[in-house]
């Protein structure tokens, strides 16, 4: 297998031949071009498989490169490399059918798996063109078939478990060589991507890599890995098929090497809960019993469960933590030993195998509660300090594992710690409150408006800030849009109605009452006078 780089900077393709591993890929010669006439030579004298080719050139683009190799029928997988996130040039390369578009700067790893998944396509395309000529095109399905069987048994879930009978008829249909009695037994995984790593950012070249860790790890004499499904996102199905007795200490020590090879390559957590094995017929409760225990169990990261050895506690055993000494140490200002108290007794849960998912969800009701009646004290408003996408990811996921819940615990704590400071320091409030005035004068500004946007109680928030600058609320809204409309009046040829606007009034009576209020003339007549002293 050959490839191709193609770019007018010497030094992006020395160092795309230098940087990839090629051999390794499988490539066995890498030709060089530094335009698009170079490359044309290039292609029409050698089989290329795979082209790496910046966009931008002086003498013609890459995608005029691609143009050409379509027109000629060359079966090449097309890389792109810009420095551009133009969506037009996404846009033809899609068109073009490219391989991918790639955003320098190069990261080497990233594009490694990108050429490595390129090199694949290859190989595929190779078998099926071998597989048509031989008449064996039916082998290219074979995986989707499996693949299709296994998700259709996964499809029930919890709720309606498939029934031996339609095993047996799906095992039939696809003319599988599954019998009833095959010996199976599922692992399922939990991903923990670290924040900023492929697995955040980029799910599709995360999952790739993941795929092939798994099917490199999951290889042993006495089973098969029939195959990986992602039955929730970042939450993976291995099924294996026994041709021997299940042995249990071989399955911990792949899930153990799957745990390591994930916290050093991957860049993220796992954990790993091993069902109980069973006969292909009893898959349906296998899987059943499996998701009502990884929805029931409160996980740790980076540890291997077998499900015969984990149980679901019943919530009633558990007993809420010491909310008043909680209170106190916040009261305190002592962050740091409210989470250690926590993660103590979150520790204790587990030590006395009461902690589970529902047990869990009560713990985080109960500090939720001591910290929100701790806001509430201060003036603050917990519910509204508590919205927006962080808040929202942390929640949702913080029931994920026991480490989840403490990240989200420790989101809670230090918010409420740092915006408490904050509405300590009335003198600083106040100011917030009056440059939000003067920045949004024509905007809605009630004390109620202003109390969502700074998180506290209207009636807090309004003696606060009568304290501070003794002047109330509405009047100093009152003068800030004055204020703003004499500027107007006198800076521009805005219509007085279209001014009362402007600066947060539609009602242009009680607009012009006010101002004459303020400045004892109408808005009109304070125009005119300004318009004769100009």
């Amino acid at each position: 297998m050959n490839a191709l780089l193609v770019d007018d900077d010497y030094f992006v393709v020395t160092a795309l031949e230098n940087k990839i591993d090629w051999k390794s890929l499988g490539i066995e010669t890498v030709f060089t071009a530094n335009n698009v006439a170079q490359a044309r030579e290039v292609l029409e004298s050698n089989p290329v498989h795979i082209l790496i080719s910046d966009i931008e050139m002086p003498q013609g683009s890459g995608l005029e490169l691609l143009a050409w190799i379509r027109e000629k029928n060359y079966g090449v997988q097309a890389i792109f490399l810009t420095n551009y996130a133009d969506f037009n040039y996404a846009q033809k390369a899609i068109e073009l059918q490219s391989f991918e578009y790639f955003l320098k700067p190069i990261e080497f790893d990233k594009l490694m798996l990108i050429i490595h998944k390129a090199v694949l396509r290859v190989r595929e395309q190779q078998t099926n063109e071998q597989a048509i000529r031989e008449g064996l095109f039916w082998q290219k399905n074979q995986a989707s078939i499996v693949e299709y069987f296994w998700r259709k048994l996964l499809g029930g879930g919890t709720s309606l478990p498939i029934k031996p009978p339609a095993i047996a008829q799906a095992i039939a249909e696809q003319h599988l060589s599954y019998q009833l009695t095959d010996i199976v037994q599922p692992l399922l995984i939990n991903i923990f991507p670290y924040n900023g790593s492929m697995g955040k950012e980029e799910k599709g070249l995360f999952d790739f890599a993941l795929l092939n860790v798994m099917y490199e790890l999951f290889q042993s004499p006495g089973f098969f890995l029939e195959t990986v499904l992602e039955y929730k996102e970042h939450t993976w199905i291995a099924v294996l098929k026994w041709n021997r007795a299940p042995d249990s200490r071989t399955l911990e020590s792949l899930c153990s090497s799957l745990i390591e090879r994930a916290n050093e390559y991957l860049k993220c957590d796992a954990c790993c809960t091993i069902a109980l094995p069973g006969k292909l017929e009893e898959s349906g409760e296998i899987f059943k019993q499996l998701f009502v225990l990884h929805d029931e169990m409160a996980k740790s990261r980076n540890r291997v469960y077998f499900a015969e050895h984990c149980g679901c506690p019943d919530p009633s055993d558990y007993l809420p933590p010491d909310a008043a000494r909680l209170e106190e140490l916040l009261s305190q200002n002592k962050p740091a030993a409210f989470l250690e108290e926590t993660s103590l007794y979150l520790q204790s849960l587990t030590k006395n195998k009461i902690l589970s998912a529902s047990v869990l969800s009560l713990f985080r009701l109960d500090i939720s509660q001591i910290v929100y009646s701790f806001l509430k004290m201060k003036g603050i408003q917990a519910h509204k300090l508590y919205s927006g996408k962080t808040n929202d990811r942390l929640l949702m996921h913080s029931l994920g594992s026991i480490e989840d819940m403490e990240e989200y615990l420790k989101y809670l704590v230090y918010t409420a710690m740092e915006y408490r400071d904050f509405a300590a320091q009335p003198q600083t409030v106040a100011e917030q409150i009056k440059q939000h005035i003067h920045e949004h004068y024509g905007d809605e500004l009630t004390r109620n408006d202003l109390a969502e946007i700074f998180f506290l109680n209207p009636d807090y928030l309004a003696r606060l800030f009568k304290r501070e600058t003794g002047v109330s609320l509405g009047s100093y809204v009152i003068r800030v849009r004055i204020s703003a409309a004499k500027q107007l009046l006198h800076t521009t040829n805005l219509s007085v109605f279209a001014i009362a606007g402007k600066v947060g009034y539609a009602n242009y009576s009680y607009f012009s009452k006010l101002f004459k209020q303020e400045a004892g003339l109408s808005p009109m007549e304070y125009k005119k006078l300004h318009a004769k002293n100009a």
